[in-house]
């Protein structure tokens, strides 16, 4: 019964937060929003730094590097293009 003239004191305003309780759903969806796009960001950055690459064009760096022979080069080329016909 008490705690019911306190808030009736009170004349609605709930606690310390008054008529700031919808500004913290907006920070928190401020929040979120702003981690999708950091994280985003970050993730597309890294898809930029490593774009994918055939295994010819990986075949033609070993080659090109001098890790793999001319003959290798052919014959691994060859066991390439047979897969992807």
């Amino acid at each position: 019964m008490e705690s019911m003239l306190v808030l009736a004191e009170q004349g609605g305003d709930f606690g310390a937060a008054g008529g700031w309780w919808p500004l913290f759903p907006l920070l928190w969806f401020a929040l979120i929003v702003g981690a999708f796009f950091f994280f985003g960001a970050r993730m597309r950055r890294g898809m930029h730094n490593r774009p994918f690459q055939s295994g010819e064009a990986v075949l033609a760096e070993r080659y090109a590097r001098g890790e793999v022979t001319e003959d290798e080069y052919r014959e691994r080329l060859a066991v390439l293009n047979q897969r992807s016909q």
